[in-house]
C-alpha cells in the first residue's frame, strides 16, 4: 500500500528537523541501543495513530530501526508536519497523514494505517480512535491484537469506559498516567506549547490579558503556570472540588463559566470533555475574546453553536476565524476549535516527548513479552518502567540523587521502630 503524504519532495528537510529534536531525546537514544542489542521487537506489527511531528518521528524510527513493521496516521487532521509525514515515508514507515484533512479524509488514513498490518501486533493510539476502530469497523482483528498503549488523557476515558463495560478486547497500557508523562508532558509541554500556539496564531499580548482555563488537571496547571509566567490573570474554571481548591491555593480566581464569560479576553479549554464553552457563554462574552482548545478532540468549544448565533463567520489567517454574533461582538476561534499547540505550533518540546515516548517504547516491550498474561482492560504504567524512565533522565542531565542506607530501607521497611 503507497504512503499518503502531501510531498515527497520534503523529506530532505524533514530528516534534517528529524536529527535536531533527536539530539534533544537522549533517553530514547539509550533504549534504542538497548532494543539494538536485545532485539524484542523483530517482526512486531505496530500501528500507530500519533501526531505526525518531529517527537513522534523519532519514536517510530527507534521502532522501526529495532526491527518493528510500522504504520502511522496522524491523531488529529490539522497536527502533521507534512516535511516530517515525508521523511517518515522516506525512511520505510507506512505513512497515512497529512495537514489538513478532511473527516473522511482522517478515517481513511486511519484505515489504511490499521489495514496495511491485517492485523497489527500492537496499536499506540493517541486519544483512542484506532482502539475504537478496531473494535467497530475490524472487530475481526481484536482476537489477535497483542495489547495497545494509550497516549491521551481523553483516550484512557474511553479505554476505562469500554473496560467497564466488559467491550475491551485486548489489554490497553495506560501510558497517559505515567508519572514521567503526565506531570511533565501535560504539565510543561502542554503549558508551554498551548500559549505558543495562540501567540503564533495571534502575536497576541498575554501580560495584563485576563485568561480563562477550563479544566485544572497537569494541562490546566501548566496552561496556567505559564499565561501567569506572562502577566496575565488567570482565573479556572473547574468542576471537581478538590482541583478547585488547589487553584485557589495556587493563587488562581475559580468561578464557573458563566461568570468566567464575562470576563476573558483569552478562553483556553482543557477538559476532555464537551461543550465547556458553549452558546450562554458565548453572548456574555467581551467583543474580541479569543477562544482556544487544548484538549484533544475539537469538541470542548461548542463551534456549532457558535455558528447559530452568529451573522457572519469570515477567516482571518491561516489559524484564525471571525465569529460575528447577533448583538454585534466578534469573537475570535483558533484553528477550528482543534488541538491549538499542534494545529498553531509544533506541539510539545522534545525534552519532554522524550520521557513520554520512552515510556511508550519500554510499554510496546513490556505487551511484547507479557501480553499472554494480561486481561483484557486497562493497566497502570509499571512502576519500574516509569522510574527507569525518570533515573535516566536524570542521568542525561548529569544528577546524582540520594540512596537510602541499609539503616533506611529497614526503617522504612518495618513496624516496630517508633519515638525514641
Amino acid at each position: 500500500m503507497e504512503n499518503v503524504v502531501r510531498d515527497m519532495s520534503l523529506a530532505h528537510a524533514g530528516k534534517r528537523r528529524i536529527e535536531f529534536a533527536g539530539r534533544r531525546m537522549p533517553v530514547l537514544g539509550m533504549i534504542r541501543e538497548q532494543f539494538a542489542r536485545e532485539t524484542p521487537l523483530d517482526g512486531v506489527k505496530i500501528t500507530a495513530c500519533l501526531h505526525v511531528t518531529t517527537e513522534t518521528a523519532n519514536l517510530l524510527l527507534t521502532l522501526s530501526e529495532c526491527g518493528a513493521d510500522v504504520s502511522v496516521a496522524a491523531a488529529n487532521p490539522l497536527s502533521t508536519q507534512d516535511d516530517v509525514a515525508a521523511a517518515l515515508a522516506d525512511s520505510g514507515i507506512h505513512t497515512f497523514a497529512f495537514k489538513g484533512e478532511t473527516t473522511d479524509e482522517y478515517y481513511r488514513c486511519l484505515d489504511m494505517a490499521i489495514e496495511v498490518h491485517s492485523p497489527p501486533d500492537i496499536i499506540l493510539d493517541d486519544g483512542g480512535d484506532t482502539i475504537t476502530r478496531i473494535h467497530t469497523k475490524y472487530a475481526d482483528m481484536i482476537e489477535d491484537v497483542k495489547g495497545a498503549c494509550e497516549e491521551t488523557t481523553t483516550g484512557v476515558i474511553r479505554h476505562n469506559a469500554r473496560a467497564r463495560e466488559n467491550a475491551l478486547g485486548f489489554p490497553v497500557i495506560a501510558v497517559n498516567d505515567a508519572d514521567t508523562k503526565m506531570m511533565f508532558d501535560n504539565r510543561y509541554g502542554t503549558g508551554q506549547s498551548t500559549i505558543h500556539g495562540i501567540m503564533n496564531a495571534t502575536n497576541i499580548l498575554f501580560a495584563g490579558k485576563n485568561v480563562v482555563v477550563a479544566g485544572y488537571g497537569w494541562c490546566g496547571r501548566g496552561i496556567a503556570m505559564r499565561a501567569r509566567g506572562l502577566g496575565a490573570n488567570v482565573t479556572v474554571v473547574e468542576v471537581n472540588p478538590r482541583k478547585a481548591l488547589e487553584a485557589v491555593m495556587d493563587g488562581y480566581r475559580v468561578m464557573p463559566m458563566e461568570n468566567a464569560a464575562e470576563t476573558g479576553d483569552i478562553f483556553i479549554t482543557a477538559t476532555g470533555d464537551i461543550s465547556v464553552i458553549r452558546k450562554e457563554h458565548f453572548t456574555r462574552m467581551k467583543d474580541g475574546a479569543i477562544l482556544a482548545n487544548a484538549g484533544h478532540f475539537n469538541v470542548e468549544i461548542d463551534v456549532r453553536g457558535l455558528e447559530e448565533i452568529s451573522v457572519n463567520r469570515e477567516r482571518i489567517s491561516e489559524y484564525v476565524e471571525a465569529f460575528t454574533l447577533e448583538n454585534g461582538r466578534k469573537l475570535y476561534l483558533l484553528t477550528e476549535g482543534r488541538v491549538v499547540n499542534l494545529a498553531a505550533a509544533y506541539g510539545h518540546p522534545p525534552e519532554v516527548m522524550d520521557m513520554s515516548f520512552s515510556n511508550q517504547a519500554l510499554c510496546v516491550k513490556y505487551i511484547v513479552e507479557n501480553h499472554d498474561k494480561l486481561e483484557n482492560r486497562v493497566y497502570p504504567v509499571p512502576r519500574e518502567i516509569d522510574e527507569e524512565v525518570a533515573l535516566l533522565k536524570l542521568r542525561t542531565m548529569n544528577i546524582e540523587i540520594e540512596t537510602l542506607t541499609e539503616e533506611q530501607q529497614k526503617y522504612l521497611s518495618s513496624w516496630e521502630l517508633g519515638t525514641s
